[in-house]
């Protein structure tokens, strides 16, 4: 965990807010850490641990399988699949625009990109990694990888955990997905969004959901690396949808702290792709975005939409499915035929 402070931003912060702030174009480039600069090398080197199953304790599981790449960034399952069958307690947030969020996971707990690409490596359920040493020490029994670890990080040290977490999140920040029909419309292009989009443009303004959904990834603020930006969600717990799809049985970051006020508090998650990322919510309990429009609607405004509002709101959300870059499959090094076998 890296050495400060996560700070907790509540919806306080924009109620006196502009729509200017609301409505942003998606950055060419996120923020990159002075410890962890950014080269063509090193983004290679990230991009084939991200792919390599290796780093799993039996082969199995990637980065990549959960967050996949080549389509949405997630698996689109309710809850992934690690190691052994076992099934996570959360649904995988999408990778592509992960750069812009200031916090990681549902719970905000990892302060960054760096910190975030520890976590599943280890986790148990994930990819089941007994330690940081095991996993260094996987990665080292792999002669392609320890050339490459010294060219990016040079001789002394350089295959280390902290290192493979660095690699990894460079390759995250090249996967960023611009220029989709909201950011031109944005910039100037008129005819990008149809009239349908637009008026739901002004819906999530007028409803209150860019309250919550709003800066250039409509995940909150753009605030620093580490400071989180969380809401309670459900906020309104007495209507039929917080038990139909059981909302209230996660308590969110509370799960991490421990800290009662943070009882059912979330990071707010982004709304660019989320016209790809079904299904929604933390637990994945929500088939098709029409449904999360009228989920949210209900259990954060206490609003019941028509359906002509939850057309024209979803109209928005699919205009805002950028450009994703094209992903080819890295060649991975080469390693001995028993890697993979329990002494």
């Amino acid at each position: 965990m890296l050495n400060y402070k996560i700070k907790i931003v509540t919806a306080m912060f924009l109620i006196a807010s502009q729509s200017a702030m609301c409505f942003e174009v998606l950055p060419a480039s996120p923020h990159v850490p002075a410890d962890n600069a950014m080269s063509v090398a090193k983004i290679e080197l990230g991009k084939q641990l991200y792919f390599d199953p290796r780093l799993s304790v039996d082969g199995t599981v990637s980065c990549n399988s959960c967050h996949d790449v080549m389509t949405s960034g997630t698996d689109n399952q309710a809850v992934s699949v690690g190691i052994a069958g076992q099934k996570g307690g959360r649904n995988a947030p999408t990778v592509w625009n992960a750069a812009f969020m200031s916090t990681q996971f549902w719970d905000g707990r990892a302060v960054s990109l760096e910190d975030q690409a520890k976590g599943p490596i280890l986790n148990s359920v994930e990819m089941g990694m007994p330690s940081a040493d095991d996993a260094v020490k996987r990665i080292g029994s792999i002669k392609g990888y320890v050339e490459q670890f010294k060219t990016v990080f040079g001789d002394k040290d350089s295959l280390s955990y902290d290192n493979i977490a660095k690699a990894i999140a460079a390759y995250e920040r090249t996967l960023l997905t611009p220029n989709s029909p909201f950011d031109r419309y944005l910039k100037g292009n008129k005819n990008a969004l149809s009239d349908q989009a637009k008026r739901g443009m002004k819906l999530v303004e007028q409803i209150g959901c860019s309250a919550c959904h709003n800066g250039p990834n409509f995940a909150g603020p753009d605030i620093s690396v580490g400071t989180g930006f969380y809401q309670k969600f459900p906020t309104f717990e007495n209507n039929e949808y917080v038990k139909k799809y059981n909302l209230m049985a996660d308590s969110g970051r509370y799960e991490a702290t421990k800290i009662e006020a943070d009882k059912h508090m979330w990071r707010v998650p982004t709304w660019r792709n989320v016209a790809l990322t079904a299904p929604y919510f933390h637990n994945g309990s929500v088939k098709t975005l029409d449904e999360a429009v009228r989920v949210m609607a209900k259990t954060q405004l206490d609003k019941t939409l028509t359906g002509k509002e939850v057309k024209e709101i979803v109209a928005f959300l699919n205009s805002l499915t950028g450009r994703r870059p094209k992903q080819t499959l890295p060649h991975l090094p080469n390693a001995s035929n028993d890697l993979l076998t329990t002494k």
